[in-house]
C-alpha cells in the first residue's frame, strides 16, 4: 500500500477505503465492484438523482468516467517524466457539459469498463521508477502510483454513494 502521506489530504479518504495493497488489484476489485453494482441498475432509474441538487445517476457515472480519464492523463504525464503543472478540473462544469442524461445506462457502463481496462493497462505499463515518477496538478505534487490509487479509491467512493443514496433510495 502506498503511504497515505504521500496523497493530498483531500484524496486521502477514498485511499483509506481501498482493501488491498496492490495498486493493480485495487483497480481491478473497485472495477469489479461497480460492474457488478452497474448492472442491477435500470434505464429507468438512469435520470434518478436523490436531491434536486444532486447529479443523476447517470451523471455520476459519467462523472467517474470523467475523472478517471483526468487522472490517467496526470499519471502518463508523470511517469513520462513532464515536469508541466498540470491544472485542476471543474467537476460541476464537467457534468453538466457531458449530456449524460441523454445517454442509456449501458453506454456509460460500458465506457466505464473499456476506460478502466485501459487504466490498468496503463498502470501495468509502468515500471518502479515510473510510479515513483511525480508531478504537480492543480498546485499539489503526486506520484503516479498516488494517482493510481486515487483513481481506484474515487470509483469505489461513487460506487459507495450509488449504493447507500441512490439505489436503496425508494
Amino acid at each position: 500500500m502506498i503511504d497515505i502521506n504521500e496523497i493530498p489530504e483531500f484524496y486521502q479518504g477514498y485511499v483509506l477505503k481501498l482493501e488491498h495493497d496492490e495498486l493493480i488489484e485495487n483497480l481491478v476489485s473497485t472495477r469489479d465492484d461497480f460492474m457488478n453494482l452497474a448492472r442491477t441498475i435500470s434505464e429507468s432509474k438512469g435520470e434518478f438523482a436523490y436531491g434536486t441538487d444532486k447529479w443523476s445517476i447517470k451523471e455520476v457515472i459519467q462523472h467517474m468516467i470523467d475523472t478517471e480519464r483526468v487522472f490517467a492523463y496526470r499519471a502518463m504525464r508523470f511517469a513520462r517524466m513532464d515536469s508541466t503543472d498540470l491544472s485542476g478540473f471543474e467537476q460541476n462544469n464537467y457534468v453538466p457539459a457531458s449530456k449524460a442524461n441523454a445517454r442509456s445506462v449501458s453506454e456509460l457502463v460500458e465506457e466505464f469498463e473499456t476506460l478502466r481496462a485501459s487504466t490498468i493497462n496503463l498502470f501495468q505499463s509502468f515500471d518502479d521508477s515510473m510510479l515513483k515518477a511525480e508531478g504537480t496538478a492543480n498546485g499539489y505534487p503526486f506520484s503516479s502510483e498516488a494517482v493510481g490509487y486515487i483513481t481506484a479509491g474515487h470509483s469505489l467512493h461513487h460506487t459507495d454513494i450509488l449504493k447507500e443514496r441512490y439505489l436503496n433510495a425508494d
